[in-house]
């Protein structure tokens, strides 16, 4: 009896190495489908990815894969991304807004600083003009005191000359009697008076 249910199986077979493989393998009968799978996976080679039977599966896990992607964009990639921009936009408007308030703050030194250096030179042309006014002043100050001075002394510079030409005067007129009084002597022979002698030279003048 075992001889006859072997028979038709190895007859169902109908020469097919595949199947004949299959069924030595394990042992048991491969059903025909199985069978025309296997020849035609023999005969054709082809990848299964592109076999129509394959492609609910291969659906599947897109769509699986496509849901794990989308999550890890949706929950990992995309906030961590957007977190490392707004990062950076803050970091950058903080240097901008750092830089502007170092400007600023330039700036109002700079203005301080052209605000003390005008400040300086109006003190420095005031000092220079208060020094020149002094100075003038105590140039005029010195000036009066040497004319006063000079003054003084031409002033008693004539009167000693004034002086020294009354004396000379006086000493011109006593030597004027002098003379005439010894002209008069020498010609006359008689002794004349110093009045007499001024009387006589006075008329004649």
């Amino acid at each position: 009896m075992a001889t006859e249910s072997q028979t038709p199986a190895t007859g169902d077979h109908d020469g097919n190495p595949a199947a004949e493989a299959a069924e030595a393998v394990h042992g048991h009968e491969v059903p025909a489908g199985t069978s025309e799978v296997a020849h035609h996976g023999g005969e054709g080679g082809g990848l299964p990815q592109f076999r129509f039977e394959y492609w609910g599966g291969q659906i599947v896990w897109l769509l699986i894969l496509f849901a794990i992607l989308y999550f890890l964009f949706a929950r990992v990639f995309t906030p961590r991304y957007r977190k490392i921009v707004e990062t950076r936009q803050a970091t950058i408007a903080g240097a901008l807004e750092e830089a502007r308030r170092v400007q600023a703050d330039a700036d109002a030194q700079a203005q301080a600083v052209k605000a003390e250096i005008d400040q300086a030179r109006g003190n420095a042309r005031r000092m220079v003009a208060d020094a020149n006014a002094k100075a003038a002043a105590e140039l005029a100050q010195k000036q009066a005191a040497e004319d006063a001075r000079l003054n003084a002394e031409l002033e008693a510079a004539e009167q000693r000359i004034r002086a020294m030409r009354d004396s000379a005067m006086s000493n011109v007129e006593a030597v004027a009697t002098d003379t005439a009084q010894a002209i008069v002597e020498k010609l006359t022979g008689a002794a004349v008076t110093p009045a007499e002698a001024g009387a006589l030279r006075a008329a004649r003048s």
